[in-house]
């Protein structure tokens, strides 16, 4: 079986994260976590635990250790389907884009763009210093997806969760993995009287 990888940083938004692991355990995939330390406390902060296991439970998922660059996720010769940074910190937003290896989450971003695999990193931070979109337009030209987690509001979220899926489900559209988390857009009701703009 060859493997999604999810990243999980110390930006607001774990619950991006968990729901993506969440999503692509009940496909059958069997996804590869790394949590950063700064991201095992924001997870304990916004979830109320930073363990996985707690999310996830204890199978269907392996999870590596972020310091360990011995990993097989730090080989371009271990297959997987890409990595998603989800969510992903400015600081590992920079890293990436700079190419600056110092740990798994790092490292296995710059085999996912050597090898042409795909790369996704969801930011979660506003506003975005100039450093910030220049690191994002670097990776991006670099072949990674960027996508804010910006959650939509025309399919008429009632839930946070339902917030939480629309990101999740633009992730999971360019990981190319089916899903109906979110209900698509398809077209403007016609509104008699509307105003040209």
């Amino acid at each position: 079986m060859t493997h999604p990888i999810i990243a999980i940083t110390g930006a607001s938004g774990s619950c991006y994260g968990v729901r993506l692991l969440q999503v692509l355990m009940e496909q059958g995939m069997e996804p590869y976590a790394v949590v950063s330390p700064a991201g095992r406390q924001v997870m304990g902060l916004e979830m109320g635990s930073g363990d996985l296991k707690d999310h996830l439970g204890s199978s269907g998922w392996r999870e590596e250790d972020a310091r360990d660059l011995a990993s097989p996720l730090a080989s371009g010769s271990f297959p997987t389907l890409g990595l998603v940074i989800i969510p992903c910190s400015t600081g590992t937003l920079g890293s990436v884009a700079h190419g600056i290896s110092s740990n798994l989450i790092h490292r296995a971003a710059e085999v996912s763009l050597k090898e042409r695999r795909p790369l996704i990193v969801v930011p979660r931070e506003t506003p975005m210093s100039q450093i910030t979109l220049q690191n994002m337009l670097t990776l991006s030209q670099a072949g990674a997806h960027v996508v804010p987690a910006n959650p939509g509001f025309y399919h008429a979220p009632k839930r946070i969760e339902d917030l939480v899926d629309f990101v999740v489900a633009r992730v999971l559209d360019l990981m190319k993995v089916p899903h109906s988390l979110s209900r698509r857009w398809t077209g403007m009701p016609v509104i008699e009287n509307a105003l040209s703009d």
